[in-house]
């Protein structure tokens, strides 16, 4: 009786211990989820293999793996088992180990990862994304003193001003949609303010003294990780370049009782094939920045490269190496898309050289190639003639066969382009297309722009344009930029909507397909949300002769440093007679007659 008496408290203490491991276990392996509810770990099916298996048996591990190694595994399964943690296994066939509580980690989380897509005009599309996860409330009034992982220029700054929410990119260049198609963060060239509504400066100059303080914000800075790849002297040699700041609240379950902050730095780079000065049909890293990966970030929790290979299914267009067995799909824009993954957490990775160098080189000649077009497209142009009048034509693209969808145009004009509301026209298809919803806010001199918001429906397989006359105004002399002949920058209109998935989209269903399957919904995505910016206008405005101006200037200087130069000259001048000095012969005469006592000469 003795004995049942002692061993009923070890057997309970050993179910608490398991309890805790339990719970510690599931608190881990909790998704991050968005602001809507969905998690950020989507289930998707990936292609993995263990580098580690080769070297327990004992078999040389290849500096290349082959593809025939692959196997394919669910993403939640990788990140929701730790390496380092124990299993209930272990710690139940083992009744005699006293087994402490897990000490409580931080649930700061940084991530990094770079996306690169080869493009059909033989340019290529780098696309870098870091994640920085900040566990903590300061809404409530707490006093935040620990920044681990976040920025504490930008925690500061956040708990100040209360910032709920904060959105800044810097853009040099014009993307090109029918030629690059759609891109993963898509923002308006100039600098982009948004809260609320969104605010531009179209012209304005991104230069390295915008990139080195967005690289101070990251965990490691430049010195380990894939920011060791931003070298400015590569990346604003491109024809395109997009950098931005996204901090905003997101939940921690899908319950959404507790909130994190979330960072996103992103930056978008395309580099041209024939700017770039090399002849040979090839990419890699060290073309691309100048510089190789060695290593990971320390403190990222993941670091990874993934190449867009789903053109390229059975290596006809380009050869990619080193090969990789880690494949990821993914529906990206509503398209499904493949991509070769590099863990750079993965020592196997860097190979036996310990740097990683990756090579795209075209196999095909074909510069030509199908490309499938985005299905919202926009563009906007300036018409008419003189420096009175002009008209605003703004197009609007549905690329879809047989569906039709709402666009939500938004467009902010400057004050000196004065809008005759009155003219505005809508057309698809040669017929008048009546907005569903209009607001506008006529703008004050000086003080606000226009403000243009309407609902539109884009028709199938249709081009809508949309049409208003203005006039130019005339500034005062002090109002024109320093150059007023290279014209005024009017920002880009903003564009809207939720476009049907390519993947759900299939236009001869009755002959690819059994008729049974059409009373089965489709799984994928139906539509998904985009917006489109269009390129910024040049319009010139009326211009006096700043030529007379700067004649009456010069000769009013002229008449000034003359006139009352010369007469101050004589006014303040003194005039004094200046003895000549004697002659040596002289000089030493009378320092003679001087020790003699004789007067001198």
């Amino acid at each position: 009786m003795a004995a049942h008496r002692c061993n009923f408290p070890a057997l309970v203490f050993i179910l608490c211990c398991l309890s805790v491991f339990i719970v510690a276990d599931v608190q881990e392996t909790t998704p991050v989820s968005e602001p809507d509810g969905t998690a950020v770990n989507n289930p998707q099916t990936v292609l993995t293999s263990d580098p580690q298996t080769a070297a327990d048996t004992g078999e040389e591990t290849p500096e290349e793996p082959l593809v025939e190694e692959k196997r394919w595994e669910a993403t939640e399964v990788e990140a929701a088992t730790p390496d380092d943690a124990p299993s209930d296994s272990q710690a139940a066939s083992d009744p005699e180990t006293v087994v402490s509580p897990p000490v409580p980690q931080s649930k700061d989380d940084f991530q990094e990862e770079l996306v690169i897509r080869p493009l059909h005009s033989d340019d290529i599309y780098a696309s870098f994304q870091f994640r920085t996860l900040w566990d903590t409330d300061f809404m409530g009034g707490n006093k935040v003193s620990h920044y681990r992982l976040f920025p504490k220029s930008l925690g500061q700054v956040i708990s100040k001003f209360s910032v709920r929410e904060l959105h800044i990119s810097f853009t040099q260049g014009y993307w090109r949609t029918m030629q690059w198609g759609q891109p993963f963060l898509p923002s308006p060239p100039g600098t982009d303010h948004r809260f609320l509504r969104y605010a531009t400066l179209p012209r304005e100059i991104v230069c390295t003294e915008n990139l080195t303080p967005w690289k101070k914000l990251l965990p490691c800075g430049s010195k380990a990780g894939l920011a060791v790849l931003m070298k400015s002297e590569k990346l604003f040699h491109s024809s395109f370049h997009s950098q931005a700041l996204h901090i905003r609240p997101v939940c921690q379950d899908w319950q959404c009782k507790d909130t994190s902050w979330e960072l996103r730095q992103t930056l978008n780079v395309v580099f041209d094939l024939h700017t770039s000065g090399q002849g040979k049909r090839e990419w890699s890293l060290f073309k691309m920045f100048s510089r190789t990966l060695t290593e990971a970030c320390p403190l990222a929790s993941s670091s990874k490269i993934y190449i867009d290979v789903t053109d390229n299914p059975q290596g006809e267009q380009f050869e990619l190496s080193p090969a990789t067995p880690l494949l990821s799909q993914a529906v990206v824009l509503g398209d499904r898309r493949t991509y070769s993954v590099y863990d750079l957490t993965q020592q196997a990775t860097f190979g036996s050289t310990r740097s990683l160098n990756m090579l795209l080189r075209w196999k095909s000649n074909d510069e030509n190639s199908d490309m499938l077009r985005p299905l919202l497209h926009s563009e906007r142009y300036v018409a008419g003639y003189g420096l009175q009048t002009g008209e605003i034509h703004t197009l609007m693209y549905n690329h879809h066969p047989y569906r039709a969808f709402p666009v939500l145009l938004l467009d902010t004009v400057p004050w000196y382009l004065r809008l005759y509301i009155h003219t505005l026209t809508v057309t698809s298809k040669g017929k008048d297309n009546k907005p569903s919803y209009i607001h506008y806010q006529p703008s004050k001199d000086r003080v606000r722009p226009h403000l243009l918001e309407m609902l539109v429906q884009l028709p199938p397989n249709s081009v809508t344009e949309v049409t208003v006359q203005f006039e130019r105004a005339l500034l005062k002399w002090t109002e024109y930029t320093p150059d007023p002949n290279h014209g005024f920058y009017v920002g880009s209109s903003v564009i809207s909507a939720l476009v049907p998935s390519v993947v759900a989209m299939n236009i001869n269903d009755t002959q690819e397909r059994p008729l049974f399957s059409s009373f089965f919904p489709c799984k994928e995505e139906s539509s998904y949300f985009v917006r489109v910016y269009t390129e910024p206008l040049l319009v010139n405005l009326p211009t006096p002769d700043f030529s007379m101006p700067y004649n009456v200037i010069c000769l009013t200087c002229t008449v000034v440093a003359v006139g009352y130069g010369s007469l101050y000259n004589l006014l303040t001048r003194t005039f004094q007679v200046e003895e000549p000095s004697p002659g040596l012969a002289k000089r030493i005469a009378n320092i003679i007659r001087k020790m003699r006592g004789v007067p001198l000469l």
